[in-house]
């Protein structure tokens, strides 16, 4: 395989420049041109391919801007949404295009839509294709974490440090809503990580009422003589349905007769910002190395997993890493989302056994 295209597609993540930079190290140690894809797929059917790799008389090294970039949040190569890609004369005109570029192997850094592109391109087109999960939601099937979910939880850890010094200064109330979008895990984390009192997850199921009522009840509980209590933070996953500001508001009208501040705070994309943390750097470094290995070992339509949630997959020169099939990663996917995988059981429960704990 003389050249390997990698592109970045759907929501950015904190160390998806940095798997970039370890696919094109990765590459250019074994003598192998590497192109970069500009916008994710919409890119890849246009044809905006920017070299990755310069020759030189021993063969190629990185060029300046993966050098530059390879420490730096977001995706230097740009990502974008594709409708065309969607179908399959899209997914069949990108193929022709990596074909017309003598690309030999593609790399999609990404979540789960963009793995799921890489699983059809492969099967529909026959492509040599590997994915690499980067999405701060870690709800992608399979792996015990995607790239970005450990700077994601650095940032929002940080971001509810401060909250909680303003809080403490007037006896507050917070609110912080996270991003994650159907997955409490970044709820989930960052409440223990900030000893919440509370948190707030889609799996919970219950009405706008009674979320006022609970939270209600534990914020003056919190506040009680006894307690001596400066400040309580609660943790909402935006996947919950009631909006941060409403819910503030609506406990503010049930505590009226205390005089209990709540305010909101929605992080945003705040969250999905700034330089990796060394642990993301880590695990793209090595999901890199893994999927060049897996492209040159001639498989196609897998994904590198770190520290495998299930059984099965294949061994890799990495003892932390796997390959699974797309196809499976994405069944096992699914299956978190609609609550049947063991994971999210076992996720759930961890959160409900510690639920009283977060309170005290």
């Amino acid at each position: 395989m003389e050249t390997i295209a990698v592109l970045t597609s759907g929501g950015d993540a904190p160390g998806m420049n940095a798997a970039i930079r370890a696919v094109v190290k990765v590459c250019a140690a074994r003598g192998i041109r590497v192109l970069g894809v500009e916008g994710g797929y919409e890119g890849l059917i246009d044809g905006k391919m920017t070299p990755l790799t310069r020759p030189t008389r021993k063969g190629f090294v990185p060029t300046r801007a993966v050098q530059d970039h390879g420490n730096t949040g977001g995706t230097f190569l740009g990502s974008a949404r594709s409708k065309r890609f969607m179908t399959p004369e899209g997914r069949a005109e990108a193929e022709q295009t990596l074909r017309g570029f003598g690309v030999g192997g593609l790399v999609v850094i990404g979540g789960n839509g963009s793995l799921t592109g890489a699983r059809y391109l492969s099967e529909e087109t026959g492509f040599p294709t590997v994915g690499i999960p980067a999405t701060i939601d870690n709800d992608v099937g399979c792996t015990a974490s995607a790239i970005g979910v450990d700077t994601a939880l650095n940032t929002i850890v940080e971001a509810c440090d401060r909250i909680s010094d303003t809080a403490a200064a007037f006896k507050r109330a917070f609110i912080v809503e996270v991003m994650g979008r159907h997955s409490g895990y970044l709820a989930t984390t960052a409440a223990v990580a900030t000893a919440a009192d509370a948190v707030l997850l889609p799996s919970h199921d219950r009405s706008a009422d009674e979320v006022v009522e609970t939270t209600s009840a534990l914020i003056r509980a919190a506040f009680a003589a006894d307690r001596d209590k400066s400040r309580v933070l609660i943790m909402k996953a935006e996947g919950m349905d009631v909006p941060a500001s409403l819910l503030a508001r609506r406990l503010e009208e049930a505590l009226e007769d205390t005089e209990i501040d709540v305010r909101a705070t929605v992080l945003g994309h705040v969250q999905r910002g700034g330089a990796p943390s060394s642990f993301d750097r880590m695990i793209a470094g090595r999901m890199g190395l893994i999927a060049v290995e897996a492209l040159l070992a001639g498989q196609s339509g897998v994904g590198v997993v770190w520290q495998a949630t299930v059984e099965g997959g294949n061994e890799t020169s990495d003892p932390q890493l796997r390959t699974f099939s797309l196809a499976d990663i994405l069944a096992e996917t699914e299956a978190m989302n609609d609550g049947t995988s063991p994971v999210v059981e076992w996720r759930k429960q961890r959160m409900e056994a510690i639920q009283g704990v977060l309170a005290l």
